[in-house]
């Protein structure tokens, strides 16, 4: 608490870069997205908002963020904070440029993985930490 007779200042400006895009969605890898997706939709109460032709990514959403659920071959459920299997999420970053949040994510340290299953939409992974960048919004 300050009395009225002390001065504040102000701290120093400091010069932070503007964002590249906004979080858009948490997934899940899984081996039944199906099921997965039934089960969130229903216990969050969100909405299927994507979908890929061959039925194995599903997103939900409430309009706000979105839950993806991806099934993957071979899917070993995590047992953290267990040892064995690690957690098994990622984050995918609403953009409107795909190509200018690559260009911006790749000068920030991040790598561009080398298979990328749906190059319009999804696009980047960083070294360690996966992330994709996507022009899909959970609204």
């Amino acid at each position: 608490m300050t009395s009225t007779n002390e001065t504040s200042v102000a701290p120093a400006a400091v010069d932070v870069p503007a964002p590249v895009g906004k979080l858009a969605s948490v997934s899940l890898d899984c081996n039944d997205q199906a099921a997965l997706a039934e089960f969130y939709g229903t216990l969050l109460g969100m909405r299927r908002v994507f979908e890929t032709p061959d039925g194995r990514i599903t997103a939900l959403s409430d309009g706000t963020l979105a839950v993806t659920m991806m099934q993957v071959e071979n899917h070993v459920a995590p047992t953290w904070p267990d040892p064995g299997q690690q957690q098994q999420v990622h984050l995918d970053i609403s953009v409107t440029d795909l190509e200018r949040a690559v260009t911006s994510a790749v000068t920030l340290g991040a790598t561009e993985a080398g298979h990328q299953p749906a190059p319009e939409a999804w696009r980047i992974d960083p070294a360690g930490h996966p992330f994709c960048l996507t022009t899909v919004t959970p609204d």
